[in-house]
């Protein structure tokens, strides 16, 4: 089955490609291309005939591919792409999440398998140790399970341990997850949680900076772990030791003004010990998970703000605006001002007062999968609308 994304694909076959092209430059990196892309206005083919005019300091493994790429792995890019559930979000999309616009090196496309729209939901990451304890899994389950019953979908790097005990606990709750990889979009490690990517690949979605056929190589991870940091508002850790790959995670969360909360433990336990350094340089020590809901409340707002800011910059500047009747109401009896927009008052009226999923909405309103995202956020955290399980929305009572 194709999707209208990959359509969308098949029909920009040459920008995409180009875009591939840039993607597999060695030397180049995504801080790179996003800065010739800004010189050339966005346009990925100025970009990439720039860069074939002049490589620059990129050397001549950069020259060689650029005047000759490998046409077959091109081809295997753009025929992953072709695939059901596939999809390739590039930072001069309007859907790409802003999230990771304001955070160091951001990526300059991503690969995505599942569903895209989640990328924009809310998001609390939930990191610890790949040896982790009994206790510790126990922990990032109960964390999972009542953050994700709070509307936040739950991000991790699919890593054994407590990522993967988080991904298992949101996806029991039939509640989103994503799983950022340090490899391309269609390989899977470890190994042994090649059930748990294509859980996740259909329940919620798989996400790479790197290109189809990329293996794992040590210094993908800590790549990946800026990634995990940046979709979230907070990041939890559960179990880490002095050495742990989480550490980073958090300090670059810290680094780029996310919350950082950290579980504590017993001083004997050589896991507990990252948490508590964390701890002594500032993360908050947390018991419950209703600490992190009450403290990512405020920024999970103001992400629906940004997001239907920026979907709004998008629309034609005479989009109409129409009568409140039949929208939600303020608790002062008035609709806010985001309910007077036309794109509200249809999605108010297709929800209708039954249980519907995300993909009927995108069906019955006609919106994108961005803009549907930011309005549901925006309308949930009004408290009129609640998520159920199985990424399904409804109507709150007045």
């Amino acid at each position: 089955m194709r999707t209208l994304r990959t359509l969308q694909y098949m029909n920009e076959s040459d920008e995409v490609r180009d875009w591939l092209i840039a993607l597999r430059t060695p030397g180049l990196g995504p801080g790179g291309l996003r800065e010739r892309l800004q010189a050339a206005g966005g346009n990925i083919g100025v970009t990439l005939a720039r860069l074939r005019e002049s490589p620059g300091p990129l050397g001549e493994p950069a020259r060689i591919w650029l005047q000759r790429p490998d046409q077959a792995r091109l081809a295997n890019d753009l025929s992953w792409l072709t695939e059901s559930g596939h999809y390739f979000l590039r930072c001069t999309d309007v859907d790409f999440p802003p999230q990771l616009e304001n955070i160091p090196q951001p990526p300059a496309a991503l690969f995505v398998v599942g569903d895209p729209s989640l990328l924009l939901y809310p998001q609390v990451a939930i990191v610890g140790a790949r040896s982790a304890s009994s206790a510790g899994l126990a922990h990032a389950r109960s964390f999972a399970r009542t953050l994700a019953h709070a509307g936040f979908a739950i991000t991790s790097g699919l890593a054994d341990g407590i990522d993967g005990a988080a991904h298992t606990a949101a996806l029991d709750a039939e509640a989103p997850t994503l799983a950022v990889i340090g490899t391309g979009p269609d390989r899977v490690y470890p190994r042994k949680h090649h059930a748990l990517s294509t859980r996740i690949a259909e329940r919620g979605a798989l996400v790479s900076e790197f290109p189809p056929g990329t293996g794992a190589r040590a210094d993908h991870f800590p790549r990946r772990n800026r990634i995990i940091a940046g979709l979230s508002l907070g990041t939890l850790v559960v179990e880490a030791g002095l050495r742990s790959g989480s550490l980073i995670t958090a300090r670059l969360a810290a680094e780029q003004g996310r919350e950082v909360f950290a579980l504590p433990g017993s001083i004997h336990n050589p896991l507990a010990r990252g948490c508590h350094r964390l701890i002594r340089d500032g993360a908050r020590l947390v018991e419950t998970a209703a600490e992190i809901v009450e403290s990512l409340a405020p920024p999970a707002r103001m992400l629906g703000t940004e997001l239907a800011a920026r979907l709004h910059a998008e629309a034609p500047p005479d989009t109409p605006k129409t009568s409140t009747e039949g929208l939600p109401k303020t608790p002062d009896g008035g609709s806010s001002g985001q309910f007077q927009d036309t794109e509200y008052q249809r999605l108010w009226c297709e929800l209708g007062h039954e249980p519907a999923t995300m993909d009927e909405l995108l069906q019955r309103t006609g919106q994108s999968a961005a803009a549907l995202s930011s309005m549901l956020l925006m309308l949930e955290l009004e408290r009129r609308i609640e998520s159920l399980p199985g990424n399904r929305y409804q109507r709150l009572p007045d």
